[in-house]
């Protein structure tokens, strides 16, 4: 049985950031990104790293085993220079790849630039059985920029609102609530769940 509390990871990998040269700006972006998304009760464990692969690997290890989270999104470190290195790390760490949700965020970008196909976002599932309960969080890739996150995340609309292409945010509920975890609600004015019609859960 898992715990009714959700709770998202949040992990910015940046050399810079964490080194205090600059501000970190990826992860204050996915903290009002997803007070504005969620409607369901969330808190949220924090960390702001280097973009060293086995730092990344044990913090993301961290987030689920320990801190239990049923959620991580990492921002940063995806790119092809030779220190982005978070999607290796990712890999590492899951016990099932998603490749679906870096399909999507990658066709989102190259709605606004040609240079989004250089991005190497991945999202896996980490799956742990011990002693205790067993357990298993999502663990996403997002890109760098906050008005990238915003995009990947919501999708794109019209100047209507309308839904031109889908965020990944829409199929991230359903896909927690397969691997065990709590029932996720949307505001769908930002970014509307989707779900079967028999897995949605009467109001």
């Amino acid at each position: 049985m898992t715990s009714d509390v959700l709770v998202i990871g949040l992990v910015s990998v940046s050399d810079r950031a964490s080194g205090g040269v600059y501000e970190d700006k990826g992860l204050p972006a996915l903290q009002e990104w997803l007070a504005s998304a969620l409607t369901t009760p969330f808190r949220v464990e924090t960390r702001l790293i280097p973009d060293e692969r086995a730092q990344i690997e044990a913090t993301l290890v961290e987030l689920v085993d320990t801190a239990r989270c049923h959620l991580v999104l990492t921002t940063g470190g995806t790119g092809p220079s030779r220190r982005d290195v978070t999607p290796e790390a990712t890999l590492a760490i899951g016990t099932k790849e998603m490749p679906g949700f870096g399909e999507q965020m990658r066709q989102i970008s190259l709605a606004f630039v040609p240079t989004a196909i250089l991005s190497r976002q991945t999202a896996v599932i980490r799956e742990i059985a011990g002693l205790g309960e067993p357990h298993a969080a999502l663990v996403m890739n997002l890109p760098g920029q906050p008005k990238a996150i915003k995009e990947t995340l919501e999708g794109l609309k019209d100047a209507d609102g309308k839904q031109l292409v889908g965020g990944i945010f829409a199929a991230v509920p359903y896909c927690v609530d397969l691997i065990g975890g709590p029932y996720m609600e949307t505001n769908p004015a930002v970014c509307k769940a989707f779900r079967p019609k028999s897995a949605i859960k009467p109001a």
